[in-house]
């Protein structure tokens, strides 16, 4: 009875395990065709087979039945038997898988083959070009650490080189390599470094020889022989010369200066823009070319002497100029810095309160300059506007002394009755062009003159003490003031105003 219950046991774990594994050849090749070629490139060696059994071993004969009276086996179990199915190996589809794993592995493996050959290209490539860049930089610090270019000597001609305002040491060299100076900015820079009178450099214009060896460069640029080109215009002063009625001393023009600032080189090599080449060119016709700005052409125009025309129109003040230029340049630079500095005080808004134009106002104020101290630059503007106003002659020295090649503070009766485009004591208003150049402070009183009736002033001693009124007869006590204290004595003859 036990060995019969065994058997049946072991029968029914048997039809278990072939239940739970059997695979039917038909369905195994269906899903082998349905589902493999989804799954062909899954680089993935795993997968769920059906039990195999060895090709030499046989499978495990069933237990025989247990006897049974009677004979022959229970219905059950030869029913059981029969339908268990015939344990085979599925030779075909395990086949057919590994080969197309096979051949997946084969495509993988030529992916990564290609994956690898980029891979190394691009390293290549990489490291090429980072080869490339470090020879470049070696080669650039090889020519950085190497000496500048420089010249050797002997130097050169000379040549006008600019130094602009705010330049740095390296826009200096740039300059001078520009104008044939230096072979390098290298060399210069490193010449300038080690001069500390490099800081004391002025903008402006300087004369330096040409293919100079940078260190003689610097030295030349730092020294005070080589500016060239820098004028000082003092206030009150003219285009031309005049002497002292006393001493017969030369009072140097504007035009004299400019020839004197215009000289490059010494002894036998120096060049120099002369006072009269200077005269002829303020004398030109073609007043763009000269830098007369478009508020002044009209009154330059209708000046009377030509010569005299750019008068005023160089102001007080420092200036640079290219002394390389043609005479006609040269005044062109000066008259149209001039115009600049004017018109930064307000000229060519002002006129509201005085009724006159920019060039109007520009010809009164060289009359203040000429004939006030800075302290009575207001007033005596006031006692411009208010004789202009009732049109009263204005009666200056200072624009009879003008035209005169000998001057003094007094004048006579007959340099008084000459008839000149400049005379107010023979003219009613204001001389035809300035007599001088006005400072700025001289531009300013008359754009905004001080605030009073006074018609009159008068100088009355040699401490330069000036005293205004509106009452003529005043002003008359005030003359002989002037004239016992000896401020207004000539040598021919006195006056007032």
């Amino acid at each position: 009875m036990t060995d019969r219950w065994a058997r049946a046991e072991e029968l029914f774990r048997q039809r278990e395990a072939d239940r739970r594994y059997r695979r039917d050849d038909q369905a195994w090749a269906a899903h082998e065709d349905d589902t493999y070629d989804d799954y062909d490139d899954y680089d993935d060696d795993t997968a769920v087979i059906p039990r195999y059994v060895d090709d030499d071993d046989e499978p495990p004969a069933p237990p025989p039945p247990a006897p049974r009276r009677g004979g022959g086996r229970p219905k059950a179990a030869r029913q059981e038997t029969s339908r268990r199915p015939k344990r085979v190996q599925p030779e075909g589809p395990t086949r057919s898988r590994r080969g197309r794993r096979s051949r997946a592995a084969s495509r993988k493996a030529v992916q990564r083959k290609r994956r690898r050959r980029s891979l190394w290209m691009v390293t290549g490539v990489f490291v090429l070009l980072f080869a490339g860049a470090a020879i470049f930089a070696g080669m650039k610090l090889v020519d950085s650490l190497g000496a500048p270019d420089d010249y050797a000597g002997p130097a050169g001609p000379l040549v006008v080189v600019q130094v602009h305002p705010g330049d740095t040491s390296q826009q200096i060299a740039a300059t001078m390599v520009e104008r044939g100076v230096v072979a390098s900015t290298g060399a210069f820079y490193e010449a300038a470094v080690r001069n500390s009178s490099m800081n004391t450099v002025q903008p402006g214009f300087y004369a330096i020889p040409s293919r100079s060896p940078a260190a003689e460069a610097v030295s030349a640029l730092v020294g005070k022989q080589s500016r060239v080109g820098n004028l000082v215009v003092s206030e009150g002063r003219l285009l031309h010369d005049q002497h002292d009625m006393s001493t017969g001393g030369r009072y140097d023009g504007i035009y004299r200066k400019i020839a004197e600032a215009s000289c490059i080189g010494t002894g036998a090599d120096q060049k120099c823009v002369t006072y009269e080449q200077l005269d002829a060119a303020g004398a030109s016709l073609d007043l763009a070319a000269l830098g007369v700005p478009a508020w002044a052409t009209q009154g330059v125009k209708d000046c009377p002497d030509r010569t005299r025309q750019l008068e005023g129109l160089i102001a007080a003040g420092t200036w640079d100029f290219d002394p390389s230029g043609t005479p006609e340049q040269i005044l062109r630079q000066l008259v149209s810095a001039s115009a600049a500095s004017y018109e930064s005080t307000g000229l060519l808004q002002s006129g509201a309160d005085t009724k006159l134009t920019p060039y109007e106002t520009l010809v009164a104020a060289s009359l203040v300059e000429r004939e006030a101290k800075p302290e009575d630059m207001g007033k005596v503007a006031r006692v411009i506007v208010n004789r202009l106003r009732v049109d009263q002659m204005l009666q200056f020295d200072s624009t009879v002394n003008y035209t005169l090649d000998r001057t003094e503070v007094a004048t006579t009766d007959a340099d008084r009755a000459q008839e000149t485009a400049w005379n107010t004591y023979a003219m009613r208003g204001l001389p035809q062009t300035p007599i001088a150049a006005p400072s700025l402070n001289a531009l300013r009183a008359m754009e905004n003159p001080e605030p009073g009736p006074w018609l009159y002033f008068v100088t009355v001693d040699k401490q330069g003490t000036t005293l205004f009124t509106d009452d003529y007869q005043e002003h008359l006590r005030l003359i002989a003031r002037a004239q016992r204290s000896g401020i207004l004595d000539s040598s021919r003859d006195s006056g007032g105003r």
